[in-house]
């Protein structure tokens, strides 16, 4: 029970107020340790509460310890998209509603001036992406001097984004005297240790769940597919009724979620479209409106598997089968959260089979066999397969070695015939007789 925890009396109206009554497990074994001031290492599996699991130590710190006058930024968490900033500052302000303290959030794709405006009013609390607050820490439009609180969330995904560089150039920006909590889903990227030992002090390891176990609220079908004109029209099958309901839909490309979404829109759906191109503000529509039920589908690249997190979402669809079994777990975490149950479809195709093998072993699930009626596809499955459930390449025909067959080479084939015999009076070879071959003199008159 949060209750159990001494926290200060504005947290513990706004928890009242938001109805959080019962503390998950990643909350239960990571506050203790964190009010406490020790710095963390989180792995935890994705929708088990961690963003409340951190800010609550966070918020409780700069609430009860005394602060100094225009300190500048006390606590500041680093995510790796700017959909994750807006839902970390969104739970954030909604525990800080009872207090004095402000929160904001700066991230790229915005107004570089109204940010440094933002920054100017000290806000303690600051949610931002690596990139645009680096940009704001050279320019000297914010102080982190007298940070108490660092957390990076998400943080093996900002290594994967490239932005190691920018997280340890932004920690040497801040004091030094600070608490610093690593927090994601997985913990087992290579790097993340490196980053622990250059910004931890004797890190505590927490890790909760089986990371690479998937959701036990979500149920995993797939459909086999014979090319992509065939699993347009599964989609639209799939998606066909879909008013009132949340449906997500990844593509591995931009261009392909870009694609879907106008598709979808042709055929009388309604829906939106996520992606790494749209500026913030369009971005922060099309999540608005698929949060208010406007928007139905809204078709996404994985930048959004990390950051949406919207209440209600039943059903994710993976048009394209991801890399990895981590991002197959990122996507379909966007369901079944909060003990709903949810539903994950993959559209797989013979060049995906060995792929989908991959994430099965990986997270030890089994995706049930779904196909959808007329529209059932010629592919069904690979001939043979191994022990493993790839399929299994045919070998190629051996011969004997002394039977080996030497290749002949096509000038060889042309020598062959009796040798021409040389006449006693040809002319011999003094170096022009390539000359006189290509050129034909005329018969003197």
């Amino acid at each position: 029970m949060l209750e159990e925890f001494d926290l200060d009396r504005s947290l513990q109206l706004a928890l009242a107020e938001l109805a959080y009554t019962t503390a998950t497990e990643v909350q239960q074994q990571l506050l203790p340790p964190a009010l406490e001031g020790r710095d963390l290492r989180v792995s935890a599996p994705t929708g088990s509460g961690k963003t409340l699991a951190y800010l609550l130590p966070l918020l409780q710190r700069l609430l009860t310890e005394p602060l100094p006058p225009s300190a500048g930024i006390l606590g500041l968490v680093l995510v790796p998209t700017r959909e994750l900033a807006r839902q970390v500052l969104k739970e954030c302000r909604q525990l800080l509603a009872k207090s004095n303290l402000r929160a904001d959030a700066v991230t790229g794709g915005a107004d570089f001036k109204y940010q440094k405006s933002l920054l100017r009013k000290n806000p303690e609390v600051l949610v931002a992406t690596p990139g645009r607050l680096l940009e704001h820490c050279e320019r000297r439009s914010t102080d982190l001097l007298g940070l108490r609180v660092l957390v990076l969330d998400e943080a093996d995904r900002m290594l994967e984004m490239g932005f190691r560089e920018d997280v340890l150039k932004i920690a040497g920006f801040c004091g030094s005297e600070r608490q610093t909590l690593m927090l994601s889903a997985t913990l087992h990227s290579r790097g993340l240790g490196e980053i622990s030992d250059s910004l931890q002090h004797e890190p505590v390891t927490i890790s909760c769940g089986e990371i690479r176990a998937a959701h036990k609220d979500i149920f995993h079908q797939r459909i086999l597919a014979d090319n992509l004109a065939h699993k347009d029209a599964l989609l639209l099958a799939l998606l066909a009724d879909s008013r009132g309901r949340k449906q997500l839909v990844f593509a591995n490309k931009r261009s392909t979620a870009a694609r879907l979404a106008g598709l979808l829109r042709h055929h009388g759906l309604r829906a939106g479209c996520l992606h790494g191109e749209m500026s913030t503000e369009e971005r922060k529509q099309v999540v608005t409106l698929f949060s208010q039920g406007s928007v139905d589908i809204v078709t996404a690249s994985d930048l959004a598997a990390r950051g949406l997190d919207i209440e209600g979402i039943d059903t994710v669809i993976n048009y394209d089968l991801p890399h990895s079994g981590d991002d197959y777990l990122h996507r379909t975490g966007r369901t079944g959260r909060a003990g709903a149950q949810g539903l994950a479809i993959s559209l797989i195709g013979a060049s995906d089979w060995n792929l989908m093998i991959s994430i099965q072993r990986y997270l030890k699930l089994e995706m049930e066999p779904r196909s959808l009626p007329g529209l059932k596809a010629r592919y069904a499955g690979p001939k043979k397969l191994k022990s493993s459930g790839k399929a299994a390449g045919q070998k190629k025909k051996s011969t004997d070695a002394g039977q080996v067959k030497k290749k002949e080479r096509l000038r060889d084939k042309k020598a062959r015939g009796r040798p021409r015999r040389k006449s006693a009076d040809a002319p011999a070879n003094d170096g022009f007789a390539p000359l006189l071959k290509k050129q034909r003199l005329k018969p003197e008159s």
